[in-house]
């Protein structure tokens, strides 16, 4: 549905923090799937870790996050989204995070994402990370969308 070019165009992030390669499905104000390819030339790989490489967590959630950044975004206004040129999405609260299973190099990571409330600039997402099937992490993320 949407390559990583056109993700790029929606969100600030570049290599090496771009965490989305493509978006799978959209529903707009309800619901995305995407994911990540995670290769072992990734710069994380370097120390996390050295002979034995696990994606981070702490990637996994702002992948989750990114893709959520894409929906809020596309699920906005024409009007909206020429503005969101200038605007960038802040974590406000991650909670109920659990990491199931570790992420290795050569997983594709799909990101599965909900909005479980959206109020103005404000939106709250039920995040949860797949690969092959099997659940690895989840999280419900707050976000507000800002000026730059």
């Amino acid at each position: 549905m949407l390559d990583v070019v056109a993700i790029q165009e929606i969100l600030p992030h570049r290599y090496p923090f771009l965490l989305v390669d493509r978006v799978i499905k959209l529903e707009e104000g309800k619901r995305i799937e995407a994911y990540k390819n995670v290769s072992i030339s990734e710069p994380v790989f370097q120390g996390h870790f050295p002979g034995h490489p696990i994606y981070p967590g702490v990637m996994i959630i702002e992948g989750m996050a990114q893709a959520g950044g894409v929906l809020a975004f596309k699920s906005a206004s024409k009007q909206e989204q020429e503005a969101a040129k200038e605007k960038v999405v802040y974590f406000m609260s991650i909670d109920r995070c659990k990491f199931r299973h570790p992420v290795r190099p050569g997983d594709r990571l799909e990101y599965h994402l909900e909005v479980l409330k959206h109020r103005g600039n404000v939106w709250v997402l039920d995040g949860k990370a797949y690969v092959d099937g099997t659940l690895v992490a989840q999280a419900e993320l707050k976000a507000m969308i800002v000026d730059k």
